[in-house]
């Protein structure tokens, strides 16, 4: 009885040191790299990050931000249509499945076999054919994961799954900011649309005052031809802006998936409409790490990274691997299910493989493996200092749009006096035409400065909060029935 206890010590260490053994990892502690950015934005727009608004951008929904309806159904829209944002969610959809794979390789591959073998002479030395078949479920070369390197694998592979969910987050929060800017310049093309049509007529009925002027000798040639270059000049911008609302609702329609429905809700005609908006507080460098999801999944990434190196840290360490069955065994297929004509049989075989020589291949996927944990921290490192610089730039925007907006305003408003003191002082005869056309010229191009001034403004907004991460919000799970 003590030899029996005796003889299982060896048994149970070796249990005891593969359990170990397979506790341990080989994968580098993982330390999120510092952030390249400073901690706070610059100085000059320390006002622009500060709103009177709680919420952080990352947290207000896209139907919160947005308070136009039509704008909300138009994005709607292109959530269920877009390709770009299903091509994302189908790269998930793979991701996942690459996942399920690599972590089914930690378990053994149990199947059901049968095999028949004949062989003459026979392995007894008798004469004649023998025969045997063999029926019952089997291992096939399951790895015995000591050191880690399956489970590394797995972990990279997670990792890898982890950032395509992040990833369609970023398309997501980008299809959302391109349909409102889309749907703002929409809004902007239909103002420059009505304002180039009534300069046009303006334009029109000056040139027939001064047809009638030159008919009566009045006015010379040179007004006349002056007022008709000023009218084609309007007929020039009509046609460039009818382009430009053309292309950007072939844009908008891509951004759908799908052509504008004629049953929107109402909505505003001109950009100079109701709110459209709302303002969001900037927060601190240091939330961009755990708000933007591009960030988040480049370090989903870097994660990867890691972990693969753990794995071709592993390759140089013995590879064990367990073949086994068990089942019935018989002279004749026939006779494998039955219980007088078959026996038992069962069959274990490891392999335990060590490398020793393989002119490099290990060291260089371990080179391999390190040379893209340090791309990966490098790309990391970028999308930090991207995500800082785009907001910075939104800021910088918010901090000087809403000025020149108002300077663009007041310039319109004195160009729109100049004109109409031009045209009292021309028709007494005070000034020349030449004054007035100019003053019509450049009320138009105040009155555009306006427009593009806005959709500017309203743009930087959209982008602000677009690089806070806003825009993606968990949705709520449906109650279960």
């Amino acid at each position: 009885m003590v030899k029996k206890r005796l003889s299982g010590l060896p048994a149970l260490s070796a249990v005891c040191a593969a359990a170990l053994l397979a506790g341990c990892s080989l994968i580098p502690t993982y330390e999120r790299p510092a952030a390249p950015v400073a901690t706070d934005w610059p100085a000059a727009l320390k006002g622009a990050a500060a709103t009177t608004s709680a919420a952080a951008a990352a947290d207000i929904d896209w139907r919160d931000f947005f308070s136009d309806a039509r704008l909300k159904k138009l994005i709607e829209l292109s959530l269920q249509n877009n390709r770009d944002l299903r091509i994302a969610v189908l790269n998930i959809e793979q991701a996942r499945a690459q996942y399920q794979i690599k972590r089914a390789d930690q378990l053994p591959n149990v199947g059901a076999s049968l095999s028949q073998t004949r062989q003459n002479p026979s392995s007894t030395g008798a004469a004649g054919v023998s025969s045997v078949a063999i029926g019952g479920l089997a291992v096939n070369a399951f790895e015995l994961d000591f050191f880690g390197r399956v489970r590394a694998l797995s972990q990279s592979a997670q990792a890898s799954f982890l950032a395509t969910e992040e990833a369609r987050k970023t398309v997501h929060i980008s299809l959302v900011a391109s349909v409102a800017n889309g749907y703002l310049n929409w809004l902007a093309d239909n103002e420059l649309l009505a304002l180039t049509r009534e300069t046009l007529v303006t334009r029109e009925e000056s040139l027939k005052l001064t047809k009638l002027r030159f008919d009566s000798g009045v006015a010379s040639e040179l007004d006349y031809a002056q007022a008709s270059s000023l009218l084609e000049a309007a007929r020039a911008t009509l046609a460039q802006v009818q382009r430009q609302a053309a292309q950007d609702e072939n844009a908008l329609v891509l951004l759908l998936g799908q052509p504008i429905p004629a049953d929107l809700p109402a909505g505003p005609a001109l950009l100079s409409g109701e709110p459209l908006l709302i303002d969001v507080p900037a927060g601190l460098p240091s939330d961009l790490l755990e708000r933007r999801p591009d960030i988040r999944a480049a370090e989903q990434q870097l994660l990867a990274a890691n972990a693969n190196i753990g794995a071709a840290r592993a390759a140089f360490f013995p590879r064990i691997t367990l073949t086994a069955s068990v089942g019935r065994a018989s002279t004749e297929l026939q006779g494998l299910f039955s219980s007088g004509k078959s026996v038992s049989a069962w069959s274990w075989a490891p392999q335990l493989v060590l490398p020793i020589f393989d002119a490099g291949r290990n060291q260089a996927n371990l080179d391999s493996a390190r040379a893209g944990r340090d791309i990966a921290v490098a790309q990391y490192e970028k999308s930090i200092q991207t995500a800082f610089r785009e907001v910075a730039d939104a800021l910088a925007g918010r901090a000087t749009l809403g000025e020149q907006l108002r300077a663009s305003q007041a310039q319109a408003s004195a160009e729109a006096t100049r004109f109409k003191l031009s045209d009292m002082r021309y028709q007494n005869g005070v000034a020349s035409y030449l004054d007035l056309l100019d003053a019509q010229r450049s009320l138009f191009t105040a009155r555009q400065a306006v427009v593009q001034t806005r959709l500017a403004q309203l743009q930087s907004q959209v982008i602000l909060y677009k690089t806070l991460g806003g825009g993606w919000k968990e949705e709520a799970a449906k109650p279960t029935s």
